[in-house]
């Protein structure tokens, strides 16, 4: 895409030289007045595919988003960027509301930022108001909400399907970042989105380093890894209110800005708390997933997990969550022993037992993820239909030397029980015939098997973990549900036909880590001082501007103008991230920050 009038929007707004690969055809489409259906992964920048086409459209785009601190956010950014929006909400005064319709009627405003909630309520008679304006495109964000399949359900987004009798002729553009197939075939169908191009990304996010760990000493597992951190944004996400309590308290007595975040706080503490962490007066927030989706924090460093998440969707938006600078970022995950019984009485839906059983499949699931010995960035890609050829180097598992051995042996012999069982059964099932279980379950045409009690020499526990990991790397399927059943692929017939080996880690493996990667500054450093004195000249930018640090400049940029000194306002406007409105507002203190530090 070369058009010269997105490239000068682009350069005069949000200060970047182009777009990245994936919004180019997202947004030729939705410039020629096309619907669409978009799956970017989180920090893969959705937002851009509806902003910059509203600001190069004549009419009104209007944006439904589930979250009134998420609206906030972006209608913030965009003002500072110099671009005329605006977000409505049941608590707005009714001179703010009249004010805002005003800009609506006079053209100025570009986009306006709305609840379903509010846009769907037949109070107040706003549908018809705004069928009396020119709307350019309705963008439907976080659309997995609209589905019952998905990690986040929102009742209120179901009512969307009528915006085609409302806005007749207007199209609709829906983003989201995760969506597995069931998902993404109700979000398509409950927008009527059958004939509109679907634009769907690569998942991986290569600047996050997953890693996973069995609890032991918690706090001081967490201790040791914030340590690692100073002074960075984090999120330790917990399973209960009463948690976060105590783990924002243990960080608060280790000398760590920071607090807590649940549903049991009013309104008005929410807000404040999400204000002081996005406005970088606390490092730290420890948080329920009630804070997911209303987090558009781009200088987020690292993501911890204090218990197993319930689905590899949310584990993978919540780790999302940093990071979204592009910058390297972590994400940790604690798990125990008890996480799957607690979390699995929440997967009952009364009523619905399909879905009560997707639920439960997607626990498990999550739990493999937990227990993996193997690339962990292919299991949350292969989790998304998505293929990775080469382990990708940058989880614990990969930086971890496992000591591995011949495994085709004991493969064969799993396999083949597998192979000789008329129906298929749970993995459990087959580990028992293989030792020779004398449990009533064992039928006697099972004990008649050539494989019955052949592998007795292990413990059920050791065949377990073998079972697990020829599914982890592909050698086995499992199903999803409440009882999920093992079944042969095209690669176990390559291992029973032995035109496949396998290699397995050793049940009691020993570890050998790769010593760390270099961090892009090094403690200590001219660039990490500089730095340092640059994030506090953004920190009293944003205070006076009363927006969020990263809104004024990223980490990105602020290590960009470390490397580069840019020297005057021309060489500044180069730098990425300063538009021309930023330029001019905040310009001069970072090149007066600069040459301070120079002198």
């Amino acid at each position: 895409m070369n058009n010269p009038d997105i490239q000068t929007c682009l350069s005069q707004y949000w200060g970047y030289p182009g777009l990245r690969e994936a919004q180019k055809p997202v947004i030729a489409e939705v410039m020629e007045g096309k619907s669409a259906f978009v799956i970017m992964p989180t920090g893969g920048g959705k937002s851009m595919c509806y902003q910059l086409p509203a600001m190069l459209k004549a009419g009104l785009t209007l944006v439904i988003s589930p979250l009134i601190a998420l609206m906030k956010d972006q209608v913030d950014d965009l003002r500072l960027k110099g671009i005329e929006a605006a977000y409505l909400n049941s608590s707005q005064h009714p001179d703010e509301y009249k004010r805002i319709f005003n800009s609506i009627g006079s053209g100025t405003l570009k986009l306006l930022y709305i609840a379903p909630e509010r846009l769907m309520s037949m109070q107040g008679g706003l549908l018809e108001q705004l069928k009396s304006v020119k709307i350019d495109m309705v963008a439907v964000d976080e659309a997995h909400c609209i589905s019952s399949w998905g990690h986040d359900f929102r009742p209120a987004y179901t009512k969307l399907k009528d915006l085609g009798t409302h806005f007749p002729d207007v199209p609709v553009l829906a983003l989201t970042a995760t969506a597995d197939q069931a998902t993404k075939r109700d979000i398509i169908k409950q927008l009527g989105l059958e004939n509109a191009a679907l634009f769907e990304n690569s998942f991986d996010r290569p600047e996050i380093h997953y890693a996973a760990k069995p609890r032991t000493d918690e706090k001081a597992q967490l201790l040791a890894f914030v340590a690692k951190h100073p002074s960075e944004s984090g999120i330790v996400y917990c399973l209960s209110r009463k948690r976060t309590q105590e783990i924002a308290e243990v960080l608060q007595s280790a000398g760590y800005r920071a607090t807590c975040y649940h549903a049991g706080l009013s309104s008005q503490e929410r807000m404040e708390r999400q204000d002081q962490f996005i406005r970088d007066e606390v490092d730290i927030i420890a948080a329920t997933i009630a804070f997911g989706m209303g987090i558009d924090k781009n200088n987020v460093r690292y993501v911890v997990h204090m218990n197993l998440p319930k689905n590899i969707e949310g584990y993978y938006q919540e780790t999302g969550r940093a990071g979204r600078d592009g910058l390297d970022s972590q994400a940790l995950l604690l798990h125990g022993g008890s996480d799957f019984h607690t979390l699995s009485t929440h997967c009952q839906v009364d009523g619905n037992l399909d879905q009560s059983n997707v639920m439960l499949g997607k626990l498990r699931r999550m739990q493999d993820f937990a227990d993996s010995r193997v690339c962990r960035r292919k299991i949350l890609l292969q989790y998304f239909g998505e293929e990775l050829a080469e382990d990708c180097g940058k989880c614990d598992n990969c930086e971890t030397t496992f000591e591995q051995h011949e495994g085709t042996e004991d493969a064969q012999k799993l396999l083949s029980t597998v192979a000789r069982l008329e129906w298929s059964f749970g993995l459990g099932h087959y580990i028992d015939i293989l030792r020779g279980s004398q449990s009533q379950k064992i039928t006697a045409a099972h004990r008649a098997l050539s494989t019955y009690g052949i592998g007795a020499d292990k413990s059920k526990k050791h065949w377990m973990s073998i079972g697990k990991e020829l599914i982890q790397q592909g050698f086995l399927t499992q199903t999803v549900g409440k009882y999920p059943v093992v079944e042969l692929n095209a690669r176990s017939w390559a291992v029973l036909h032995g035109k496949e080996p396998v290699m397995l880690t050793k049940f009691e493996e020993t570890k050998t880590v790769k010593p760390p990667r270099a961090a892009a500054f090094e403690a200590g450093s001219e660039n990490q001082t500089l730095f340092h004195k640059l994030r506090q000249v953004r920190y009293d930018l944003a205070k006076a501007s009363n927006v969020p640090s990263y809104l004024i400049l990223s980490d990105r940029s602020l290590q960009e103008l470390c490397v580069t000194k840019p020297q005057n306002l021309t060489e500044l406007a180069s730098v990425h991230g300063f538009g021309k409105v930023k330029v001019a507002r905040f310009g001069q203190q970072f090149l007066d920050a600069l040459q301070q530090a120079e002198a």
